[in-house]
């Protein structure tokens, strides 16, 4: 590996959580609470990772450790014909009411990896509540002495935790759209005179369970620093011994929005002239209705079958076609009509070919100069075999940009791409600034493959010792049950962490989130 850059001394050490999301939707407060015991003996034991369930249980009254009968106000006729149950319960506080239209949650987590203290626990539920809150133009606040959240006079949240070996068990609920009158049934956490309060009776008009709760999820890993993963294989078995079943989870912060009418059609008609293919549609690019409609796209060119077999990738794997003579003056042709300010090309592996589909990139820049001279180029290559010839081929065609993506961890190469090799891929990179420096160079990065922060930043530096100027890091996405699993969700907080990394280590553009891919919002 060569290069002249020089990657700057940065502080990595920030630790995020790999913790289950268990999104069970409604369900009795007993088996529940069963679950939530047997999850902390196993984060005890450390079996298993930390675990953060979310539920709406039916009508239930708990009485915490400090708690008094007295403060339960329905007799147990009442309580019987109207289905409440009751509980004793292991937390600290008073006694609680849980119902119909309120989220709790139960947060199992090892304080260990939160400097052990309990209180600074209750702190970040309590303004991770103020934040959700928040976010609905609801002003909340936390009193002294007393767990929870309030707004004015009224309490809207409540709190209790209990600790046995440094893990935690129950946790935070809040009112979203509960039926208010049930809390006169009890003293709310021994507090005579209180009212409660929820989200719809501030707001005045109805609001929905998972609205909050992705909001919630969200502002949990922001302040906890958490990468939300699916529940492991002995998470699974404890959920169906209790009868349990947790929600299939894919992050709010992954929704796009809806194309505009007639954008992905235009736009597929204008391909459709040329017989292009595009890496947009190909890769099931979770931005290809955005591009489209601001009328640009990744032109992907030899063809849209793969050589490799890599196991992330959504385009078809198998014996290509023999190149298309007439491909580089029809993506030209495409370019000029659209009136690109910078065209994105790149092509499947074509191990093949002698040369990789080196001088195909290089038909369709030469082709691009003479029809859309003002038109900026980016090339985003294979690995070409490790070739320096069939790379020269590209290079001295000067495009503005070349970017070849390392797509993962070395640890991971050979579950995740085995065809590929990490250090041919960093060398593409090298050779490219070594024969010819004036180019800038580009590289990609997928999380959520089972990496480390430590590996991501290790994988940054290793890409700034070849002079690679750009980079993208976004989430990866399973295209099909036939693909790689998604281990982890990364939350829009850790991609903003890590483009502080590798702005920190001399990266001139980086460009993370969660639906970043590697043309997205690409320029010279």
């Amino acid at each position: 590996m060569v290069g002249s850059a020089h990657a700057k001394t940065v502080n990595t050490e920030v630790n995020f959580h790999p913790t289950y999301l268990v999104d069970i939707g409604k369900a009795d407060y007993k088996p529940v609470w069963q679950l939530q015991k047997n999850l902390q003996n196993l984060r005890i034991k450390g079996q298993i990772a930390d675990s953060f369930i979310l539920v709406e249980h039916p009508p239930t009254i708990t009485l915490g450790k400090d708690s008094s009968i007295d403060h339960i106000l329905a007799d147990e006729r009442w309580l019987a014909a109207h289905e409440f149950q009751v509980f004793q319960i292991e937390r600290g506080g008073d006694v609680t009411y849980h119902g119909p239209g309120q989220l709790v949650g139960y947060p199992i987590l090892d304080l260990h990896e939160y400097q052990k203290d309990v209180h600074l626990l209750i702190y970040k539920l309590e303004e991770m509540l103020i934040r959700t809150l928040a976010t609905f133009a609801i002003k909340a606040d936390r009193r002294v002495g007393y767990p929870g959240v309030w707004v004015g006079e009224k309490k809207i949240a409540s709190l209790g935790i209990g600790v046995t070996h440094w893990v935690t068990i129950h946790g935070f609920a809040l009112n979203i759209n509960p039926d208010l009158s049930h809390f006169k049934t009890i003293v709310p956490c021994g507090l005579p005179g209180v009212q409660m309060t929820s989200l719809a009776e501030e707001l005045n008009r109805s609001i929905s369970i998972s609205e909050v709760k992705n909001r919630i999820i969200e502002e949990m890993c922001a302040l906890f620093q958490w990468v939300i993963s699916p529940p492991s294989p002995a998470v699974e078995r404890l959920l169906t011994a209790d009868g349990l079943e947790a929600k299939v989870f894919r992050p709010s912060w992954l929704t796009v929005a809806a194309p505009l009418a007639g954008v992905m059609e235009e736009m597929e008609g204008v391909l459709a002239k040329g017989r292009l293919h595009t890496v947009c549609q190909g890769a099931c690019c979770p931005n290809a209705a955005e591009c489209f409609a601001l009328g640009t796209a990744s032109f992907m060119i030899l063809g849209d079958v793969c050589t490799r077999g890599c196991r992330f990738c959504a385009v078809s794997k198998g014996i290509p076609c023999l190149p298309d003579s007439a491909e580089a003056d029809a993506v030209a042709e495409t370019v000029k009509t659209l009136h690109l300010k910078h065209a994105v090309i790149t092509s499947v592996t074509r191990d093949d070919l002698a040369d990789g589909g080196a001088e195909a990139f290089a038909q369709v820049v030469r082709a691009l100069r003479q029809k859309a001279p003002k038109t900026s180029i980016e090339l985003l290559i294979p690995d070409l075999a490790g070739s320096e010839q069939a790379l020269e081929i590209i290079v001295t065609v000067k495009p503005e940009v070349i970017g070849h993506n390392i797509e993962t961890v070395p640890d991971l190469y050979p579950h995740v791409q085995p065809g590929a090799n990490y250090e041919r891929s960093l060398k593409v990179l090298a050779d490219v600034k070594r024969m010819d420096p004036t180019i800038k160079t580009k590289s990609g990065l997928m999380v959520g493959l089972g990496e480390t922060t430590q590996e991501v930043c290790r994988v940054m530096e290793d890409l700034r010792k070849t002079g690679c100027d750009y980079l993208t890091i976004g989430q990866y996405l399973q295209p099909t049950p036939k693909h790689l699993p998604v281990m982890g969700y990364i939350s829009p907080d850790m991609f903003a962490w890590y483009r502080e990394q590798a702005m920190e280590r001399g990266f001139e553009k980086v460009e993370c989130g969660p639906l970043v891919r590697s043309s997205y919002h690409a320029q010279p």
